[in-house]
């Protein structure tokens, strides 16, 4: 069995940060001690670096299959690992959709074959598709996915019997795309009578409005009290929705939690004037004040998770018109130093940063044996040198697509390794062609 010796590493967890070394023997950690000495191990000298938990990204699109034109598992995984993303948990909106348990199979047969990183799917639901939810295995998949907004054409929920039907007949987590399709519409239609298909970005947010959000996520908040219902609100993006969760409690004994995804910490709609459609996301991408509350509840553990909601689009695509230009963006691969950027800039400490990427996540969907640095936990891990930066330019962006919302961006850190369940996937700004990944498991 393959040892490998992590010397001096600075672990990062929720509750602080210690020196130790740790002891990887195959898929798994070890030991974590002080002077460990290992006769047979292959050593990595860890001073002054920071060991992360690998990252659980609760919610990307990898476009896989259908749309692969823009990403693919391999691609994106590929990048991810590179940002220190080890584990991900993929959208049902592919082309086909991820509505029953054939199509199910079938992407994790592709992520089996292709994938960087440690993989589970969220399985989609729809306004006709309870029968095939019902026969979901919940060990199986990371939970129930609904788009209770237009992002996604006929993945639109919209049929409230339905609806209360499907948080009345799961124990899965379910997760929300929260935006109220009237409200959108209504807005849409004013600024295309007065603007045509080229309505100026700077109005995306007023569009997919902060109302628009607030309807939606309201309702659904009321439904899963109303049913007993288990569920994740995504990517909260206005400060008027952080007053509808709660930090009573711990999460795990939270029957409704929330995330909050990189850009609409990192992005304001003051920056729709540079970035202009590379920047639009549904939810949009909203106010300062909005970014700053939504900081405010992140930290304050109303907001439970941070993600990436990683959707890229080729920049074709992205460079269309208001109308026509998708929405979404790539960030697998920036996530991380881009968080540590807040930190370095005061808003965030790294256990706080550790807790909503790598521990939360785990224990939100119930992973089995990841999302912390522990003994007989899988090797997952990211060493980041604090003491490094670089800028973010087209020739060292790994998205299949091309390009990042961060480009011209410099971060004061570098991801330096990544294991993923034992094997170096990422060193050095290399990338092994050796695979070591897994299935996620749950423990439900």
């Amino acid at each position: 069995m393959h040892k490998i010796l992590l010397k001096n590493a600075q672990i990062v967890s929720e509750t602080e940060i210690k020196i130790a070394d740790i002891l990887i023997e195959g898929e798994r950690i070890a030991t974590i001690g002080t002077n460990l000495t290992v006769a047979d191990a292959e050593i990595i000298d860890a001073t002054g670096k920071h060991v992360f938990p690998g990252v659980i990204d609760d919610q990307v699109h990898f476009r896989e299959p259908g749309l692969t034109h823009k990403a693919n598992i391999q691609t994106e995984s590929r990048a991810a690992i590179a940002g220190g993303i080890t584990s991900f948990i993929e959208m049902p909106n592919t082309n086909p959709q991820t509505t029953t348990v054939e199509k199910m199979q079938e992407k994790l047969d592709i992520a089996k074959e292709t994938a960087f990183a440690n993989y589970s799917f969220m399985f989609g639901g729809t306004n006709d598709n309870l029968d095939e939810i019902l026969k979901v295995d919940p060990t199986q998949v990371a939970g129930l996915k609904l788009f209770l907004g237009s992002s996604t054409g006929n993945m639109l929920v919209d049929n409230e019997a339905v609806l209360e039907k499907i948080f009345s007949s799961t124990d899965m987590v379910i997760s929300v795309h929260c935006e109220d399709e009237a409200t959108i519409r209504k807005n849409l239609a004013e600024y295309k009578e007065k603007y045509g298909d080229d309505i100026p970005m700077e109005f995306h947010p007023i569009i997919r409005s902060e109302d628009a959000c607030y309807i939606s996520s309201s309702r659904a908040i009321a439904l899963a009290k109303k049913t007993g219902a288990r569920l994740h609100v995504f990517h909260l993006s206005t400060g008027k929705e952080t007053a509808l969760f709660d930090n009573s409690v711990p999460l795990e004994e939270k029957k409704i939690t929330a995330e909050v995804c990189i850009h609409h910490l990192w992005f304001s709609d003051e920056d729709y004037a540079k970035k202009g459609t590379n920047i639009k996301w549904n939810p949009a991408v909203k106010k300062a004040s909005d970014r700053a509350q939504l900081w405010e509840a992140l930290l304050d553990d109303r907001i439970d998770v941070i993600a990436t909601d990683h959707a890229p689009h080729t920049i074709e695509e992205k460079n269309n018109p208001y109308t026509k230009a998708p929405s979404g963006g790539p960030l697998v691969q920036h996530a991380l130093n881009a968080m540590i950027q807040a930190h370095k800039a005061g808003k965030i400490s790294l256990e706080k940063i550790v807790q909503k990427m790598c521990h939360n996540p785990a224990r939100l969907f119930q992973v089995k044996d990841r999302g912390f640095v522990k003994e007989g936990y899988y090797a997952d891990l990211v060493l980041v040198d604090l003491g490094k930066s670089y800028e973010v330019a087209k020739d060292n962006v790994l998205y299949k697509c091309g390009w990042s919302p961060f480009e011209g961006t410099t971060f004061d850190s570098v991801i330096t390794h990544t294991f993923v369940n034992g094997n170096l996937a990422y060193a050095d700004g290399k990338i092994s062609e050796k695979r070591q990944v897994k299935q996620l498991e749950f423990n439900r």
